[in-house]
């Protein structure tokens, strides 16, 4: 593929992917305030963003059907988020007195340390051709705090209730 064409395929996917996720939480919003059919237009719109993002992932050989390569490029973006990246987004957020900043890369940084586990444990098992056994997943909305089975009763990160968190 020539540069030109993949350097334009990696803008389109992010800039997908970004709107995608943009309208899915306007879908939310819209639901809180009691706009139920915008919402639902928000919804559907994300999902077309979805597919185009996906479109563009898949020529671009971002995912494949091996489920173990797909896992390990997780454990590999989870690792440079927690090693990398969050760490220095904190820090130039703390010398900049970006409050705000540092909570939601500190929010980030914990929950995606879990995540990195969670994958790394994962693949040893898809690795031999079985499906992972799990119990229920639930997720802090406020930072994102992950934990498997019966959740603490409130978040280890930011103290939420357990009582808030969305289980998968």
């Amino acid at each position: 593929m020539k540069k030109m064409t993949e350097q334009f395929l990696k803008d389109a996917f992010a800039g997908e992917s970004m709107a995608h996720m943009k309208y899915i939480i306007y879908s939310e919003i819209a639901e809180k305030k009691g706009y139920k059919n915008l919402a639902r237009m928000f919804k559907a719109i994300a999902y077309a963003e979805q597919v185009h993002a996906t479109n563009h992932a898949r020529i671009l050989g971002i995912f494949t059907d091996d489920l173990p390569a797909n896992i390990q490029s997780c454990i590999e973006g989870e690792h440079y988020e927690v090693t990398e990246m969050y760490p220095v987004f904190k820090n130039s957020a703390q010398l900049q007195n970006e409050n705000l900043a540092v909570q939601s890369f500190h929010y980030a940084l914990e929950a995606e340390k879990i995540h990195e586990k969670m994958y790394r444990d994962s693949k040893t098992v898809v690795e031999k051709e079985q499906d992972i056994e799990i119990e229920d997943i639930y997720i802090c909305p406020v930072c994102g705090y992950t934990h498997v089975g019966i959740p603490p009763d409130e978040c280890p990160i930011c103290k939420a209730k357990k009582e808030i968190f969305k289980k998968f």
